[in-house]
């Protein structure tokens, strides 16, 4: 059954549910695995044909492994892979991930709310885990008054555990997959974010952020090279959305 959001309007729920207690309990850090399980089989069969193309730029299973528990982008290890020479060039490889993972300064942003009330080691160790799937649900679960902010370790550690048992899987079977992109397996991760954001939808007061993260995103990877579509897209996003709010609270 789909989980009921807040509404925007209904100013009596948002309070009630702000004023909720936030904790970070076992149990929390429990459920978060048992809510990924979908998400943890879909990634498995993308994170294997990631090690495919890691093994055909000569990493070992090891290397993989390591990568995928120490850098909790995708997007950013398939950046570093596509660049990915003998020798490596760092400072281009370490520029584009940057890039690519500044989209991580708004989604941790929007999670303070939540981290902020607990201690720093908690919630500076949940965010390390943070990936943009395990946000979206922990945002879910904030949205819906479920205060135990355990979740996003539990969720982040769960994510990481099986994509990483999924890249080593890829490296070892090589070239056994077919091309990645001959079956649109590439378009795994961003399929399921986008069916997990929308379940953020709160009404047409979303739309103004929604569609300037999404016009801007697309007319600069039109016109500029590079991922800088994705910080951009965030921002023009992040300051309509702060637009929208003082709208709302100004009528």
């Amino acid at each position: 059954m789909k989980e009921q959001i807040p509404r925007a309007g209904n100013a009596a729920a948002d309070d009630q549910a702000s004023d909720a207690p936030v904790t970070f309990t076992l149990a929390g850090i429990g459920s978060g695995p048992k809510k990924t399980i979908p998400l943890e089989l879909g990634g498995v069969v993308w994170v294997m044909v990631f090690g495919v193309v890691a093994a055909n730029v000569g990493w070992t299973a090891g290397e993989a492994v390591v990568m995928s528990a120490l850098v909790n982008s995708g997007a950013a290890q398939v950046a570093a892979t596509d660049l990915w020479a003998t020798p490596p060039p760092m400072f281009t490889i370490w520029f584009t991930t940057a890039l690519v993972s500044l989209r991580y300064l708004v989604l941790g942003a929007s999670l303070r709310p939540w981290l902020g009330q607990i201690s720093p080691i908690r919630a500076y160790g949940s965010l390390f885990t943070l990936t943009d799937p395990s946000w979206a649900l922990a945002f879910l679960e904030y949205l819906s008054g479920r205060r135990d902010a355990g979740f996003l370790l539990g969720s982040g550690l769960a994510l990481i555990s099986s994509w990483s048992i999924g890249r080593a899987l890829g490296i070892t079977i090589g070239n056994v997959l077919p091309d990645p992109e001959a079956w649109s397996l590439d378009f795994m991760p961003t399929a399921i974010f986008v069916a997990l954001v929308a379940g953020l939808w709160r009404g047409k007061d979303d739309a103004l952020p929604w569609l300037a993260a999404g016009i801007v995103s697309i007319l600069v990877h039109a016109f500029m090279p590079g991922p800088w579509y994705v910080p951009l897209g965030a921002m023009a996003g992040l300051i309509a959305g702060l637009v929208a709010e003082r709208r709302l609270h100004a009528s």
